[in-house]
């Protein structure tokens, strides 16, 4: 599980002397990332190669329009680039057809509706203090201003989805899309079940698998392709590449998809970051990265326990991914507090609203945690009830202001990650 590191001596030469001040400010970047336990479900760790294929000269070049159909001369080896990346993408994921020229997550749900809405035309998602995200049609984003946002959620006492909620909107409202998929969902995506509500309505099915894509394409979360008609991703989190996006879908709707990334939304694809996808699924296609995925969920179980252990109250209690969300409501410390304290003590998480949260988004009642970034440092299920030891001692910390106490804490997280070093971080 464990990937290729660079040398410190030999890390950023050129940017030292050209702006040492940046260079100072990366160096830092690195050192943090180092000492630190990432928690953060949508943080990881690329590898040494993909670190590189996103500095090399690829950058360098301008290539609107896809693979033998350019608007620009000099794509002998972009197109090739390019075309390594989307076949990758369609075997790693078992697709008929795949973009690789989203720029982001955002952009690449944008395109989603440009494919098969029109503005004003109805759209259901998951809501977002229920765990959706912004773009599935949350009223402050852009998705919710030019479309007609509806909202699904989920039970009140389990914290998993009302699929009697989303039958009855689907049927009420007629949605043109309906998004699966979220940000803070600690439990397994029925995919099938929200094939059959679109296939009855006549909805086009999007699933977001932006947080889980590495857990599916390492077969440790069932797949959407069956039952989906568009699947939008992320690169990064656990899938462990680049921060860029993927469209994939069926090959009926690959005209539809292709037209609305360009010229639809955007202009020349970052050649740079599709030759990092590249390399990441490459990465994922190999039999290591299987024993990741599987890994990343028993760690997150794992830490699950061990929290249920110490009294914490989690959202559907417990997980079945990566994702662990924490309702502090019972430890009498809001989630900001704790994410603060946390973060002196070297435990980087973010605070997060709770399904029903009375608080107010900018200061809830939970945290977010995930395993993706230390199981990429090779920790495992072993050391999860001391991860969980050190999230107990911080909260109790940052409720009697006990400065002292985390900064104990922050050497001990210092001590362990030093045994445990960062894939793609430099060497000391």
């Amino acid at each position: 599980m464990s990937q290729p590191r660079m040398s410190r001596s030999l890390s950023h030469p050129a940017l030292s002397v050209a702006d040492p001040e940046l260079a100072a400010l990366v160096g830092a970047e690195e050192q943090l990332q180092a000492d630190t336990l990432r928690l953060i479900p949508s943080e990881n760790y690329v590898s040494a190669a993909v670190l590189e294929a996103t500095g090399t000269v690829l950058q360098n070049k301008y290539s609107e329009g896809y693979a033998g159909r350019r608007y620009y001369e000099g794509q002998q080896n972009i197109d090739q680039v390019e075309t390594l990346a989307v076949e990758r993408a369609k075997a790693v994921f078992g697709v008929e057809h795949a973009n690789v020229q989203p720029y982001s997550g955002s952009p690449a749900n944008l395109a989603a509706y440009l494919a098969f809405a029109e503005p004003g035309d109805t759209v259901l998602g998951m809501a977002l203090p229920m765990g959706g995200h912004l773009t599935h049609g949350w009223g402050v984003s852009a998705t919710g201003t030019w479309f007609r946002g509806v909202q699904y959620g989920v039970r009140p006492d389990t914290a998993l989805i009302d699929f009697d909620e989303v039958r009855d909107l689907a049927r009420k409202e007629r949605p043109k899309i309906i998004f699966c998929g979220g940000t803070a969902v600690p439990r397994t995506i029925d995919f099938a079940a929200f094939g059959e509500i679109a296939r009855e309505v006549d909805a086009v099915l999007v699933a977001d698998i932006a947080h889980i894509a590495g857990l599916i394409a390492g077969g440790a979360h069932p797949s959407p392709v069956p039952h989906a008609d568009v699947i939008s991703t992320t690169t990064h989190k656990t899938l462990r590449g680049p921060r860029g996006a993927m469209l994939m879908s069926r090959a009926s709707h690959a005209k539809a998809v292709d037209k609305a990334v360009f010229p639809g939304l955007q202009g020349g694809p970052h050649n740079h970051t599709t030759a990092a996808i590249a390399v990441a699924l490459r990465e994922a296609a190999a039999p290591s990265f299987r024993d990741y995925a599987h890994a990343v969920v028993a760690n997150a179980k794992a830490l699950a326990e061990a929290l249920l252990a110490r009294g914490y109250d989690l959202v559907s209690g417990g997980t079945d991914n990566h994702l662990v969300l924490i309702d502090l409501t019972s430890k009498e410390v809001p989630g900001k507090v704790a994410a603060k304290a946390l973060d002196r003590a070297g435990i980087v998480v973010n605070y997060n609203t709770v399904p029903f949260d009375p608080r107010k988004p900018f200061d809830p009642s939970g945290i977010r945690i995930g395993t993706p970034s230390l199981t990429s440092r090779g920790l495992g299920t072993d050391r999860m009830p001391l991860v969980a030891e050190w999230i107990d001692r911080s909260v109790q910390a940052a409720a009697k202001g006990d400065e002292g106490a985390l900064t104990v804490i922050r050497g001990e997280v210092a001590e362990l990650m030093a045994a445990y070093p960062a894939p793609g971080l430099p060497t000391a």
